[in-house]
């Protein structure tokens, strides 16, 4: 009988000030325990973005491992021992996409952080009856990060004030909107095929 897979159900993510030293760390954190990163990569304004999950004993040892090789380089951090599986789903590109006449309302949420986005994400997903939309971590959003989730209005407002909350208490909300019965035209363009999420839509290269 095949083994089970593994338990992925805890988020990391650390920032570096330079790319040297976020490479030292990746290093340092895939040498210490078997994690699966999701990304590692350049975020404005020229730091280094390293995101990572797997059992919750790994990857709080991989993150401890890197957070104390990068020190002072260390910019951000965030460390979430149980995330919600449609975060860890969405960060992998596999969103839930639906044509306009099955989405009620929309929410976007925008933070000044990837970190405190994420775990806002986390919260309302936690907290409200609400589906993950899609989710952007990249270069070109000058060191943000962004959400969307759908469901009923009052669901979708519960979510972006829960939301909201994170982000306020972290000091990095940009930007939060609800958009009602959005129009076809607008989710037609919401659901070309382009990059939407961490890496691109599932299955693509």
């Amino acid at each position: 009988m095949a083994d089970a897979s593994p338990v992925e159900d805890a988020l990391a993510l650390l920032e570096f000030e330079s790319v040297a030293g976020g490479l030292r760390a990746l290093d340092a954190l895939v040498k210490r325990a078997p994690v699966s990163v999701l990304e590692a990569n350049l975020v404005e304004p020229g730091r280094f973005l390293v995101m990572f999950c797997g059992g919750v004993a790994e990857v709080d040892e991989s993150f401890t491992a890197a957070r104390d090789i990068g020190g002072d380089q260390v910019t951000d951090q965030m460390f979430l021992p149980y995330a919600h599986p449609i975060l860890l789903a969405g960060l992998r590109g596999q969103d839930d996409l639906r044509t306009a006449d099955e989405l009620d309302t929309l929410g976007v949420v925008e933070g000044g952080r990837v970190a405190c986005t994420l775990q806002a994400c986390d919260r309302a997903l936690k907290d409200a009856g609400v589906a993950l939309t899609g989710i952007r971590v990249a270069g070109g959003l000058g060191g943000r990060a962004y959400f969307l989730v759908h469901g009923a209005q009052h669901d979708v407002e519960a979510a972006l004030e829960v939301a909201g909350g994170v982000l306020d208490e972290a000091g990095h909300r940009h930007r939060i909107e609800c958009i009602p019965r959005p129009h076809e035209e607008m989710v037609a363009w919401l659901l070309r095929p382009a990059p939407f999420s961490l890496r691109g839509r599932a299955g693509e290269g």
